[in-house]
């Protein structure tokens, strides 16, 4: 058994793209920064790390991000780590480690995001490319009535 997973939570980097493949499936790249706060050995002074990801949304996902998210706008973001090999314009052999995003939850509130649900899951089951939203979507924990309570 194996686990291919990578949560994320970052700003965008910039603005995103919305793509068309030539299959007709829509998709959106883009980059995401995280950082990693360590304490400098030499200074003792506190040091942000920043580390980039590039993110890939597909079909519904990538509708949303394109029409909701810009850049500085944070996200975060579940998926599957993916690497691949290509060959540049000199002929030299790269790879790219992607992020192929499955869920993705706008961070801050609907206000600033301008879309009312906050949770998105991106199936990535073969030939599925639906998208599944929870609109009922709450944060607030319901008070409890005299009925409610076991005693």
């Amino acid at each position: 058994m194996s686990v291919n997973k990578a949560i994320l939570l970052g700003r965008v980097g910039k603005d995103p793209e919305l793509k068309t493949m030539p299959s007709g499936m829509q998709l959106v790249q883009l980059s995401m920064a995280t950082n990693h706060r360590k304490k400098n050995k030499d200074s003792g002074d506190w040091e942000d790390q920043t580390e980039w990801h590039r993110v890939v949304f597909f079909g519904k996902s990538a509708e949303t991000i394109s029409q909701y998210v810009q850049k500085g706008k944070e996200l975060y973001v579940e998926g599957r780590i993916q690497t691949q090999k290509y060959t540049d314009k000199e002929g030299i052999e790269r790879y790219s480690t992607d992020i192929i995003a499955e869920t993705f939850r706008f961070v801050g509130g609907a206000k600033s995001s301008g879309f009312e649900s906050n949770d998105y899951n991106q199936s990535t089951s073969a030939g599925s490319n639906s998208s599944k939203t929870d609109n009922n979507f709450s944060q607030d924990t319901p008070t409890p009535k005299d009925d409610d309570i076991p005693f």
